[in-house]
This record gives structure tokens, sequence and C-alpha cells, in this order.
């Protein structure tokens, strides 16, 4: 919901656009009553390049956006402090890569004011993906 939104307020349709996991699978950890994601391990992003490699042959984007630092790394093949990347192009094989945050992140932002102006620079980072099409 957080990136559909954002997306809009940014000017792309979300038809044109091809959404996918770096990681295939989820791991949870119980936190009191709730199921808390656990960050994949390298070696498990590592281990799904194959298939991330395989969509990017099939769907041909000319601009990924990578959603966080797993994304980031499933794609670009390194770690990357996200924050210090994020919104600059970033040259590929066959496409480029534009880096940003994970919604979930804007979703953990306990401060109002902070929150609103991380998601201003979300929406940001987005628009910038219209200018590389």
């Amino acid at each position: 919901q957080v990136l559909d939104a954002a997306l809009e307020e940014a000017g792309i349709d979300r038809d044109d656009t091809f959404v996918t996991n770096a990681v295939k699978h989820f791991k949870h950890e119980p936190r009191g009553k709730k199921r808390i994601h656990k960050t994949p391990a390298v070696s498990e992003i590592s281990a799904c390049r194959w298939w991330l490699d395989a969509e990017r042959t099939l769907v041909k984007p000319k601009v990924i956006v990578t959603l966080g630092g797993t994304a980031a790394l499933g794609v670009l093949g390194r770690k990357v402090a996200v924050t210090r990347e994020r919104g600059q192009p970033l040259p590929l094989s066959d496409a480029t890569a534009l880096l940003t945050v994970h919604p979930s992140y804007l979703l953990r932002i306990p401060d109002r004011e902070a929150a609103a102006l991380e998601r201003a620079r979300f929406v940001d980072d987005l628009k910038k993906v219209r200018h590389l099409l």
C-alpha cells in the first residue's frame, strides 16, 4: 500500500512496473504474539541471485529500483549503505539501478514529522525513475 501510494504520487502507473523479491523465501521469528520478518543472510540472497537474473532477462527492465539493502545486495552483488547511495542512478550492464529505502522502513519511523520527510524523499526517489526511462 505504501509503495502503491508513492508510485501514484510520483506519477508512475503501477501496471507499468514489475515487482519481485530478491529473496524468494521468508523467515520469521516470533516476538510476543507477532511474527517478525528476519533479514536474510548474504548466502540466502546469493542463492536466489540466479532467479533474479532470470527475471531480469525475461522482463528486460530499463530501470531497476531496489527497495532496501536486501534488494540492493541482490541486484548489485555488494552491500551498500542505502541511505547514502539512494536516489543516484547506477549503471548496470543491462539497465540502470536506483536505490531507495524499503517502504516498511517508512512505517517504522516513530516521529511523525521525520516519517513525513522520509516519505517525501521516497517519492522524490521514485520521481527520478521517470527521467531514466
